[in-house]
């Protein structure tokens, strides 16, 4: 009880201190906000600023004005699927700021007249995603640490590898992403991990895989199958650390045992790490794939130690975006969401344990597809080829 409440502070710290060096740091992101806006044409055209129209995202006039209740309702979607496979938070923050909002063809239309405040919306965009998925991995280690879902020694070699490449992308790429390659590329990525994936739910797949199957079918007896799950001693069946060494890490979960070399996942998590922060996501897209494919894990174990380790390269982009590159997000609407955000990341670690983990994965599977097709073809072709068109 002791350590649990030790991991829940230094999460809790975490969290606060990230929120208190951002806000600090507003003044600056209000001044760069208001360069970018006089160096854009006005009008009332495409492309321009109004003067005397509504303030809408940013504060900007005339720019698109989210509905509130929508952005509450939409964030609890989005820290649901995200605690309860792990993965597509990003994606699904994406979806909503970038189509459902309109921010994306609004950012859009500034390509030519507003240079300077495409990019900055673009990377606004990038950094409303990674507030919600930072809020939503902090729940979700929490409360899978509690139910002993999550490999902490593995969540930590992934998350210090994951640091440098939170670091190194924004400092690169802040300012110089178009809005149609952050898509195209965006899309590319999800549509091939999702192909993936979808070969680990064959039984060709699935035959390779026999210790994170074996402790799949042991947690499904305990939880799905089982018809008193207060009865359930999950002192026994959770997470157990056998032994912890720089070159090898033992495990069980549910008297299975697994192994790893830490040195693996650093490697693995600087490379994701990097990858997500360019695309403004938390990563979990990538980090479920590495999980169950290379450290053999059943998906019942990969949200928790996913969200872990999103959570720390988070941290650092989000800073990195915002107190060193000085990128502005809108305050508001991200305060609902957050709000959003906690109450779906609630739900979801107390309703994955009912879902089987061949269905985990192929939920997995069918978003991957789905989005990755529709940004894809938008990136890339400049039209979706899915609804919403």
């Amino acid at each position: 009880m002791r350590k649990s409440n030790k991991i829940n502070a230094v999460l809790v710290v975490l969290f606060v201190l990230l929120l208190s060096l951002t806000v600090w740091a507003v003044p600056s992101f209000a001044e760069k906000l208001a360069d970018a806006i006089a160096k854009t044409p006005q009008g009332a055209e495409k492309g321009m600023i109004s003067p005397g129209a509504k303030p809408g995202f940013l504060g900007i006039p005339g720019a698109p004005e989210v509905n509130l209740l929508w952005a509450f309702l939409w964030a609890i979607w989005v820290g649901w699927i995200f605690s309860t496979v792990g993965a597509f938070g990003g994606i699904m923050a994406g979806v909503g700021h970038i189509t459902i909002f309109g921010l994306g063809d609004y950012a859009k239309s500034f390509k030519n007249s507003g240079p300077e405040l495409n990019k900055l919306l673009t990377d606004s965009i990038r950094v409303s995603n990674q507030w919600m998925v930072s809020l939503s991995a902090f729940i979700s280690s929490i409360n899978y640490y509690k139910m002993g879902r999550l490999v902490l020694p593995l969540g930590i070699a992934l998350a210090a590898g994951s640091v440098t490449g939170s670091i190194i992308v924004p400092i690169i790429t802040a300012g110089k992403i178009k809005l149609s390659s952050y898509i195209g590329y965006f899309g590319l990525c999800v549509f091939v991990i999702g192909g993936f994936l979808f070969y680990e739910t064959s039984s060709r797949g699935q035959s390779k895989k026999k210790s994170a199957k074996a402790a799949a079918k042991a947690f499904e007896a305990a939880h799905i199958q089982s018809k008193n799950d207060a009865a359930i001693d999950k002192s026994d069946h959770g997470v157990k650390i056998r032994s912890w060494s720089i070159s090898k890490v033992v495990f069980t979960f549910y008297k299975v045992e697994f192994s790893f070399n830490p040195l693996i996942p650093i490697i693995g998590g600087f490379f994701i790490a990097a990858l997500a922060s360019f695309l403004g996501i938390g990563g979990g897209f990538l980090f479920v794939p590495f999980l169950t494919s290379i450290a053999g894990l059943p998906m019942f174990l990969v949200a928790g130690t996913s969200a872990l380790t999103v959570l720390v390269g988070m941290v650092v982009s989000i800073f990195s975006y915002m107190a060193i590159k000085g990128v502005v997000v809108y305050w508001p609407l991200i305060g609902m969401e957050l709000f959003g955000i906690f109450i779906g990341s609630m739900i979801g670690p107390r309703t994955s344990k009912y879902i089987p983990d061949i269905w985990l994965k192929r939920l997995f599977v069918v978003l991957a597809i789905y989005v990755g097709i529709r940004y894809t073809s938008k990136g890339f072709l400049g039209h979706s080829i899915v609804p919403p068109f």
